[in-house]
């Protein structure tokens, strides 16, 4: 007994964190500051919402001015008994040019279709946002799973080292045989293995989330040893299903999609139809010019147009039709994807729904397990030291203890990501959500 709660003291010094380890909000928050695939979302959002100055520029007036200086030589020949004659000289103008449509059906589609694509980039921005939540609460359980992982196997590795030394004490009194030290040697030995492996995994763990936060975390904040784990509000599988297929980012995103398939359709058709723009300019020439024997004679004219301008296309070669065969293929198949996006949806809500739950009884059964694992472990010490039990009784007993001790620390990790993999689903999950994940976070 003096053994195995040394076991566990070192299982708890191991796990006993700094004052100043980070926790998962600070986590969240060098994530939000320096991971590079939320940059490049953000980017994208940035420059997805530049579609909406774009299309209200369809249908506002465009003007333009130009501008020119020439230098003329004009010769003149004349027929019969005058002389020829050549006039040289600079003419400079400009002309502002002002063009407003006033039936565009094309421009206008273009336009409507503008505030769709915004609403998409900010769907598909909002899913981002909502991944690096998910990504950096993640890596950091898989931090904390494997830091667990290494306490275990190295308590374990300090109990088996104490059963080795007592196997060889027996043996050498002649009380036990020189199996039992076999046995506990090899799996000391085989604890050595999966130390060395452990550590390796969580120098792999440390760099994943070094990835996302971009520094190396040093400590991390634990789970308290004693939490609550809340089922879902509302406990109801079905209505997360619901709430995913209407709010959830995915789906906002692919009905953003299909109202843009469906603008794109009466863009290409409105290539059958005319347009209509008022145009007006102004314009203003200056000429210089001399003739022989004749002196510079200046000139200046200023021109000032208004009308109205029809384009009515004709025909094509068939192009204009082609073009909306494609946007109504398109537009089904943006309703086909507005569809499984729908049942992709509802499939990770209730998946994670029941991760929730399941993962709740799932503690509550290794809770339960590991006090009937330390019961046993006792019981066969006991009985090993009175000899109706053999040392590889201990052995087992001890390492179904830790066994139980690491299954129930993967199972609290798993069924709080689910909570947050369930909230993603819903559309839902913020930085309240992580506030309120890192108050399970602290000293042991």
């Amino acid at each position: 007994m003096p053994r195995l709660c040394l076991a566990f003291t070192l299982i708890a010094a191991l796990s006993v964190t700094p004052a100043r380890a980070a926790d998962l909000l600070h986590i969240y928050r060098g994530a939000l500051a320096n991971d590079a695939t939320y940059a490049s979302a953000r980017a994208t959002r940035d420059a997805g919402l530049e579609s909406l100055p774009q299309g209200l520029a369809q249908i506002l007036p465009t003007v333009s001015a130009t501008a020119f200086t020439q230098y003329n030589v004009v010769n003149i020949d004349v027929r019969g008994p005058q002389p020829d004659e050549q006039r040289q000289g600079n003419s400079n103008g400009y002309t502002v040019t002002l063009t407003q449509p006033l039936f565009n059906w094309q421009n206008f589609q273009v336009y409507k279709e503008a505030g769709f694509k915004a609403v998409q980039a900010e769907a598909t921005f909002g899913q981002a946002t909502q991944d690096l939540i998910v990504r950096a609460a993640q890596a950091y359980f898989d931090v904390l799973a494997s830091q667990d992982s290494l306490a275990f196997i190295q308590a374990q590795k300090v109990a088996i080292s104490e059963q080795l030394a007592q196997a060889k004490r027996n043996f050498e009194v002649g009380t036990a045989t020189i199996t039992d030290t076999h046995e506990a040697q090899a799996r000391f030995d085989l604890a050595t293995s999966q130390e060395i492996a452990s550590q390796s995994d969580l120098e792999f763990k440390k760099r994943a989330l070094q990835q996302i936060i971009g520094k190396y975390p040093e400590r991390l904040e634990p789970l308290k040893p004693s939490i609550e784990l809340n089922p879902p509000s509302p406990d109801a599988m079905e209505e997360w299903a619901s709430v995913a297929t209407s709010q959830g980012y995915p789906v906002r995103g692919q009905e953003a999609a299909l109202e843009i398939a469906v603008r794109e359709i009466e863009r290409t058709r409105a290539g059958h139809l005319p347009t209509l723009n008022l145009v007006g300019s102004s314009g203003s020439t200056l000429a210089s010019i001399s003739a022989t024997g004749i002196s510079n004679v200046g000139t200046d004219s200023i021109t000032r147009i208004i009308g109205l301008q029809l384009a009515l296309p004709l025909y094509s070669g068939g192009n204009v039709s082609s073009l909306v065969r494609q946007a109504v293929a398109n537009r089904e198949k943006a309703q086909q994807d507005l569809e499984s996006s729908r049942r992709v949806a509802a499939l990770a809500a209730r998946q994670a729904y029941l991760g929730v739950t399941n993962g709740r009884a799932q503690v509550r059964a290794l809770e339960a397990a590991l006090v009937s694992t330390r019961s046993a472990l006792d019981s066969n010490k006991l009985g090993y030291e009175v000899g109706v039990r053999i040392n590889i009784d201990v052995l087992n007993a001890q390492q179904q203890v830790f066994s139980t001790l690491r299954d129930l620390s993967r199972a609290r990790y798993d069924t709080i990501l689910n909570g947050l993999r369930l909230k993603a689903a819903a559309g839902t999950l913020g930085e309240a959500d992580v506030e309120e994940v890192n108050r399970l976070l602290g000293p042991n």
